[in-house]
């Protein structure tokens, strides 16, 4: 088994895991900034086995930095999204 196809399933499942425990955070305290790091792991692993199981002749084509893309605008949603918002009155 090559060293690319262990660090990809690595990756993958890092990033599971990380969108696993946002999730979690985001059933606690329906904060949407948990929801939008959770969905942008979640495709971050799906990007990630997609290039592991389809290898192609060149490894910047345009379909997998638009998943990356997405990805990180959630992330950028997420962060912008979280600094406008009033807090919460307690």
């Amino acid at each position: 088994m090559p060293i690319n196809a262990i660090l990809a399933g690595a990756i993958v499942m890092a990033a599971g895991v990380i969108a696993l425990f946002f999730l979690r955070y985001w059933r606690q305290t329906r904060d949407r900034f948990f929801l939008y790091f959770a969905l942008a792991f979640v495709l971050e692993g799906s990007q990630r086995l997609l290039a592991a199981l389809r290898p192609v002749d060149a490894p910047d084509e345009p379909q997998y930095y638009v998943i990356r893309l997405a990805a990180y605008g959630l992330i950028l949603i997420a962060i912008i999204g979280k600094n406008r918002r009033p807090p919460p009155d307690t």
